[in-house]
């Protein structure tokens, strides 16, 4: 590993383990709850206590690194020039605000577009994934094995049962033949730690209709690592700086579904 970013992993994992403590010594406050685009979009002051401590944290370390921020306490981000730390200080904030548990902190570190650095934190089950580019992934000291390719019909698949019901952004009939396909179905209310599932073997695929950048940034490094994909529901490549739909798998399902059900 170059000297550099291994010095930059230990900095972004003493960081991601401090504001995990901060996130759990909460859990016997009162939130600050408010929405955002919608009643359901919530947003809490520990997502932005979290995201203000990471951008102060990488500034001082970094000053010439930038940060697109979740909550906007970063940079505004437009390409992916130079390094760039994507950061969600707490992804799935329903799942922290109603059960505590089930929400992660999601940071990916780019350079010149390129995903260098990957870490999700479930901080309820001190469960750290993290990898650097070219290294492999690991869960706390636990190396993470290459993904096997899965049978579609033996596939886990993670699907949010909004997409399977009558909405406004996509026809629900191009996912139900999927959802009869596979061995069964899941849902966890966080992006960051089903991509994670993804990584470690516990899920097979993925797929949602809209993520933002600091959803996906961490956990497509970590997938890649491993040997999976992460793309568009077209295959291609996803922007990191704007809001996209999100399909990852391990090889196998992700070639089948691809090429038999989202393909038109």
């Amino acid at each position: 590993m170059d000297k550099k970013w291994h010095e930059i992993d230990l900095f972004a994992k003493n960081a991601i383990r401090e504001a995990g403590r901060k996130i759990i010594d909460s859990f016997d406050e009162v939130l600050n709850i408010q929405t955002k685009s919608n009643v359901n979009d919530l947003v809490t002051n520990m997502d932005k206590q979290i995201e203000k401590f990471f951008v102060e944290e990488i500034s001082k370390a970094y000053p010439d690194h930038r940060v697109l921020g979740e909550e906007g306490y970063g940079d505004r981000v437009k390409d992916m020039d130079g390094t760039v730390w994507i950061i969600d200080p707490i992804d799935g904030t329903m799942n922290f605000v109603h059960q505590q548990r089930n929400f992660a902190v999601s940071i990916g570190v780019y350079h010149e577009g390129i995903g260098m650095l990957g870490y999700i934190y479930d901080v309820v089950s001190d469960e750290l994934y993290h990898a650097v580019k070219g290294n492999g992934a690991y869960v706390n000291d636990e190396k993470l094995s290459p993904l096997e390719d899965v049978p579609l019909e033996e596939a886990i698949f993670s699907l949010n049962a909004t997409w399977l019901v009558p909405n406004r952004k996509v026809d629900h009939e191009r996912f139900i033949p999927i959802v009869h396909k596979v061995r069964g179905t899941r849902s966890y209310g966080s992006a960051a730690i089903e991509l994670a599932y993804i990584a470690a073997g516990r899920l097979d695929g993925y797929l949602t209709l809209r993520l933002s950048p600091w959803d996906f940034a961490g956990g497509k490094v970590l997938i890649e690592e491993v040997g999976g994909i992460v793309t568009d529901l077209n295959g291609d490549e996803l922007s990191m700086v704007d809001n996209s739909p999100v399909f990852a798998g391990n090889r196998a399902v992700h070639e089948k579904v691809l090429n038999e059900y989202l393909k038109k």
